[in-house]
């Protein structure tokens, strides 16, 4: 009976040292796992907006960055403007087609970023059966519009 204890007992000690390294290993292998990283993705690094035009010289004076959420409902036309300011942003749903006065078009889809036109006018249209959700960011001085409406031109 006491060689069964001592078998009982030295095979208790064995397993119990195996679930403690067992637990050592695991906690070992999650220290030394590898960690999600931060990732980066450039978007967009460009001197000239969507229609190749480039980008005037920053104001001089102080700056004032501004930054704001649109939402377009699908079907929605945006008048004809200008922005006198320069500006950028990425479209997150959505497809948005800008249009130049001149009659070029530019279709921005979904992850997609777009640098606007200075100075020159164009409207926007959500042709799609979705709302567009876009954040641009402008690079505006204080008292300045961010856009100029045009409302004596009409949209078709």
């Amino acid at each position: 009976m006491k060689k069964i204890l001592n078998f009982v007992l030295a095979a208790a000690l064995v397993g119990g040292l195996n679930i403690m390294a067992s637990c050592k290993k695991a906690t070992e292998d999650k220290e030394t796992a590898v960690q999600p990283q931060v990732e980066s993705t450039e978007l967009i690094r460009t001197s000239q907006s969507w229609d190749g035009v480039e980008l005037p010289d920053y104001f001089e004076g102080r700056p004032e960055l501004v930054a704001v959420k649109y939402v377009f409902p699908a079907g929605q036309k945006l008048g004809w403007h200008h922005h006198p300011v320069m500006n950028y942003g990425i479209l997150v749903q959505g497809e948005l087609t800008i249009i130049g006065q001149d009659g070029k078009e530019k279709v921005v889809h979904e992850g997609e970023a777009v640098v606007e036109m200075v100075n020159t006018i164009h409207h926007g249209e959500n042709r799609g059966t979705k709302p567009v959700i876009l954040y641009m960011f402008y690079l505006s001085q204080k008292d300045l519009p961010l856009a100029v409406q045009h409302p004596e031109i009409p949209l078709e």
